[in-house]
């Protein structure tokens, strides 16, 4: 089949992959904490997005030469997907950040203002995920990733 041979896909999510893997060891280096859910976490050093879709579009460059019209779609969409990770996405997470800080601030005043009722659910309400989008330099490595790691895959799967 033609899908276990499509070389920028494997490449592809071989970079998800590892980006995604290496977040906890750097989590650890800075924090001192190990956090398994990065895992599966949006947001982070280094960025996924930006390991999947240079990864795919070195792939395509390798597999089709730079030249060719699915490489300038495959480069064009990393760019997008870059893009919106250091801006869109970026801005939501620290909108998040707000809201959650306005939810703890007016949790405090109810508590202040109503100190006989407890409201245990509240405290069991999960908070706006913060880590939406990605700081530019999380961006660039998340891109540097997937190229090298492009790179690495091609030379042992198509050169040795």
């Amino acid at each position: 089949m033609d899908l276990f041979t499509n070389f920028p896909l494997w490449a592809a999510l071989a970079a998800i992959g590892f980006a995604q893997f290496v977040k906890v060891p750097i989590q650890f280096i800075a924090t001192r904490k190990i956090d398994w859910s990065l895992l599966t976490s949006t947001g982070g050093m280094p960025s996924s997005h930006s390991a999947a879709v240079t990864a795919v579009a070195t792939g395509v460059a390798l597999e089709t030469g730079l030249g060719s019209p699915i490489f300038a779609v495959a480069t064009v969409f990393a760019i997008i997907v870059m893009f919106d990770a250091t801006g869109i996405r970026r801005h939501a997470g620290e909108q998040a950040t707000v809201l959650n800080k306005l939810v703890i601030d007016f949790n405090r005043f109810m508590e202040e203002a109503k100190s006989w009722q407890k409201m245990n659910e509240q405290e069991k309400q999960k908070e706006l995920k913060e880590l939406l989008g990605h700081q530019p330099i999380e961006v660039f490595f998340g891109g540097i990733t997937g190229i090298l790691l492009t790179l690495l895959l091609h030379y042992i799967f198509h050169v040795l």
